[in-house]
């Protein structure tokens, strides 16, 4: 058992800090809304806490993830951030999807304190964070990694070392585009589907099994017929990240003229009221 720290109760961190618990872990827990953290300490048979500093206390590993790079600092650096109660030899690792400047920033703030920071974002939306199925991308020294992916096993299905510090958060930002792309794509092709008055199951059934098929087409095509847009991912989220993409496509002097597109497409969405909606809400756009 591993006294752990968890930072952030929204839809992906109440409960991938329940499967800790859940796999035996003494969790800690704290959330800028108590009331949350508190029904998840009773859910959870955990603790909550009234700052990250108080979660972080006695801690051998904390995680965390919030919403940005700046939620990020509040709940690390600031006044009774996390890093302050951290002792020396202690583990911290970020789940939140960032830009890897930050993940950089405050590797070099907590190597002052003997301690260790690894940058680990996560793809598999709401459900897998649920189910305990997230891919992990891991930025940070190897032996710490060693250290720490058997804890975050408890709600993963796949933990991998990308390599240094920020290039988990970089590998997060190559997921984002490359699933940008292929949500749109499925869009317009289920648009011109329901078009042409084909049999929408059949085709997507059909089509699935050859090269076109993706786990968005063979897990968003019935809820996107449905015209049902609350299964994971927001789109608010979605643009935030791509704008982190774009932003290091851009600096490395590179070009996403795809993901450019699609974020604008999710502008279009958000303009709609659908910021809340999952990132499949696409469609809506073509109908």
């Amino acid at each position: 058992m591993t006294k752990v720290a968890w930072i952030g109760l929204g839809v992906m961190g109440y409960p991938m800090a329940g499967h800790l618990a859940t796999a035996g872990h003494d969790v800690t827990v704290f959330n800028r809304s108590s009331d949350k953290a508190k029904a998840w300490a009773e859910a959870f048979g955990g603790t909550s806490a009234d700052t990250p500093a108080a979660a972080a206390e006695g801690a051998e590993i904390v995680f965390s993830c919030v919403g940005a790079d700046d939620d990020l600092r509040s709940v690390t650096t600031a006044q009774d951030g996390a890093f302050h109660a951290m002792a020396p030899g202690s583990y911290y690792v970020d789940c939140t999807t960032t830009s890897a400047d930050v993940a950089k920033e405050l590797a070099e703030v907590l190597s002052q304190k003997s301690c260790h920071f690894l940058d680990a974002p996560v793809s598999g939306g709401q459900a897998g964070a649920e189910n305990g199925q997230l891919t992990v991308m891991v930025g940070g020294d190897p032996a710490a990694f060693d250290h720490v992916s058997p804890v975050i096993d408890a709600f993963a299905r796949k933990v991998t070392r990308i390599g240094t510090v920020g290039a988990g958060q970089t590998a997060k930002m190559v997921n984002q585009l490359c699933i940008a792309g292929v949500v749109q794509g499925l869009a317009e092709g289920m648009a011109l589907a329901k078009n042409a008055n084909l049999d929408i199951q059949a085709v997507m059934e059909t089509i699935a099994e050859g090269a076109a098929g993706s786990w968005q087409m063979s897990n968003r095509w019935k809820t996107m017929d449905a015209g049902k847009y609350d299964f994971g991912f927001a789109v608010d989220w979605m643009r935030k990240d791509l704008g982190i993409a774009l932003k290091e496509v851009a600096r490395l002097g590179g070009t996403a003229p795809v993901g450019a597109l699609v974020d604008q497409f999710y502008g279009d969405v958000q303009r709609t009221e659908g910021g809340k909606w999952d990132t499949s809400s696409l469609l809506t756009r073509l109908r």
